[in-house]
């Protein structure tokens, strides 16, 4: 349960030092500090009229807060607000001011300079309190209210979301995924947890370039994992995400067996609302008890035969050993394109498994310098990559606050009790959550649905190769209709070019003539003129006839129209072109 904090202190350089303890605080979330009493009233009352479920649980008040006075400003907070604990910090903790405080209605005095250990007492008891409040009276949120107690040694707060990310095969981007949808899923507003559980080779903190000394190997030996143990392993990122990283030593990962692995999963669903699990691509003990136990497991895999197999090999190898069935893992395409011959309906038909609509598209350029950077979180929102991949978080309802406190979307696990099916060491544990969940196929309508199982990736492939050669086949039909379109297009325009030229050099003809009937060769002259205005490849065929009528001169011109191209055969037909001009003078 992620409790919300609003510190109330008009001292900017006291307001840094407590924001920093107090976002230290276990699943505390520190909201902007109100610099008055005026800012802190006012926004509590925009909060209560517009989503009261959004009020903070615990109110901190410095006392140097004005222009109310503190105790003033706590009577009015308790009266107009009376699910909201508040806790007043003041240098004075004498019982006097003690009792004052507490009839005003504060929940709890914190001594300045603030501890760690007394703050988180203090917090802890006044969001207990608020808590039950709320719940008594009926204000409840998706995670964010009606959840346990919270408190320093509690693990209070509504049972979050277990997903599982797996690979089909090394290099497929399980880790890629994984760390954007986790990044995806806290943008959101939600708390969000990314556990690296490829503990032989995880990736995880080289993607987000952090270097920290806790993994969670710490957690393998350590029966009771408490908000603090939990705290001292966690490294909160830049971007909020809680991260729970791989060791730097590969065989230390063989501490991390089934119970170890189950306790930690079942730790963090109490304190997080969505938990990321980053299980690699080679499955051992610890991972498999996690995708058991996964309230959705994800299977990457990438549009080739390889990673296809390799995705229908773990499916199959999930199913027997009782892990997961195959309708309850969704299958997700990454580097998709629609030029591949497999496509992800052929991936539903040899895995056997639901398909996620969402496809990623290859994008190794727009995700080079991030990678090198070791920054996944500055990956352009814009990219394909980007948009493919939180667009998937949006379908599996990871990216959306659920309406009942389940996760919407496609391949939530019914939890519950009753008997766990047998894991990878062969052994069967009461208070599981694997018997009796309905199918991942039946809870979705986005998900491409599984069919007929394929035994080959190359038969597919075949099949869609067989499609291709049909359109071929019915486009090599159409190619001679198409030519002689074009043949019969072109001839016309030889005609009509044709027709121009034989009008032109009549005209041409017909001035010469008279030009030159007052001293010269008409005759000559017309003829000349109109081969000379002729073209090579029609000059040689033509036929040139003028005469004359009275003091007009006519010029005939006969052109053999060419089949397709100049210089070819003709066509059976001339074309003729005519014009006549009169004597000068």
């Amino acid at each position: 349960m992620v409790i919300r904090i609003q510190p109330a202190v008009s001292d900017p350089d006291a307001a840094r030092p407590l924001v920093t303890l107090l976002s230290q605080l276990p699943d505390a979330e520190p909201v902007p500090p109100a610099v008055d009493s005026t800012q802190l009233l006012d926004s509590l009352a925009q909060q209560a009229g517009e989503a009261p479920a959004e009020l903070p649980e615990v109110v901190l008040v410095h006392e140097l807060i004005g222009p109310v006075p503190a105790l003033e400003l706590i009577s009015q907070i308790a009266l107009r607000f009376p699910a909201v604990g508040v806790v007043l910090a003041a240098q004075d903790t004498s019982p006097a001011l003690y009792a004052a405080a507490m009839d005003a209605g504060a929940r709890g005095v914190a001594g300045l300079p603030l501890t760690y250990d007394e703050l988180a007492a203090r917090i802890g008891a006044a969001a207990t309190w608020a808590t039950g409040v709320r719940r008594h009276l009926g204000v409840h949120e998706g995670g964010g209210y009606g959840g346990e107690p919270y408190g320093p040694g509690g693990q209070g707060g509504a049972a979050g979301t277990v997903v599982t990310v797996a690979g089909a095969k090394g290099g497929v981007g399980t880790t890629l995924t994984a760390v954007q949808l986790a990044l995806a899923a806290r943008a959101a507003g939600r708390s969000t947890v990314l556990v690296d559980l490829d503990l032989q080779a995880g990736d995880v903190a080289s993607y987000l370039d952090v270097r920290f000394r806790r993994s969670v190997v710490d957690l393998a030996g350590i029966k009771d994992l408490t908000p603090r143990v939990l705290q001292d392993a966690v490294y909160v990122h830049e971007t909020g995400l809680a991260l729970l990283l791989a060791p730097e030593e590969g065989e230390r990962g063989e501490d991390v067996d089934e119970r170890a692995a189950r306790q930690l999963v079942a730790a963090l669903r109490s304190r997080y609302e969505i938990v990321l699990l980053d299980c690699g691509t080679q499955m051992h003990a610890g991972n498999a008890a996690a995708v058991e136990a996964a309230d959705l497991a994800l299977l990457l895999t990438t549009p080739d035969v390889i990673a296809v197999r390799g995705a229908r090999r773990m499916v199959r190898l999930w199913d027997r050993l009782q892990i997961r069935k195959a309708e309850e893992t969704v299958t997700v395409v990454n580097r998709a394109s629609r030029h591949t011959e497999i496509q992800p309906q052929l991936v539903a038909r040899i895995t056997g498994s639901p398909v996620a609509r969402t496809t990623v598209p290859a994008g190794f350029k727009e995700l080079q310098s991030a990678l090198d950077a070791g920054r996944m979180q500055d990956l352009d929102a814009k990219g394909s990559v980007r948009q493919a991949l939180w667009g998937l978080a949006g379908e599996l309802g990871l990216a959306a606050v659920p309406d009942a406190g389940r996760p919407r979307g496609f391949g939530a696990r019914r939890r519950g009790g009753g008997h766990q099916q047998s894991g990878p060491g062969g052994t069967a544990e009461p208070g599981g959550a694997a018997d009796h969940r309905p199918s991942l196929a039946q809870q979705s309508r986005h998900a491409l649905p599984p069919g007929p199982a394929s035994p080959e990736p190359g038969a597919g492939a075949s099949r869609l190769g067989s499609d291709r050669g049909s359109l071929s086949v019915e486009f090599a039909g159409m190619a001679p209709i198409v030519l002689v379109t074009l043949v019969l297009l072109w001839q016309c325009v030889l005609l009509g070019y044709t027709f121009s030229l034989a009008g032109n050099s009549a005209d041409e003809a017909a001035r010469a003539a008279t030009a030159a009937a007052a001293h010269g060769d008409p005759q000559g002259a017309c003829e000349a003129a109109a081969r000379e205005h002729l073209p090579a490849k029609w000059r040689k065929d033509a036929s040139v006839s003028c005469t004359r009528g009275g003091t007009v001169w006519k010029a005939d011109v006969d052109l053999r129209t060419p089949l397709l191209f100049p210089g070819a055969a003709g066509l059976p037909f001339r074309v003729g072109g005519d014009a006549g001009a009169a004597e000068e003078g």
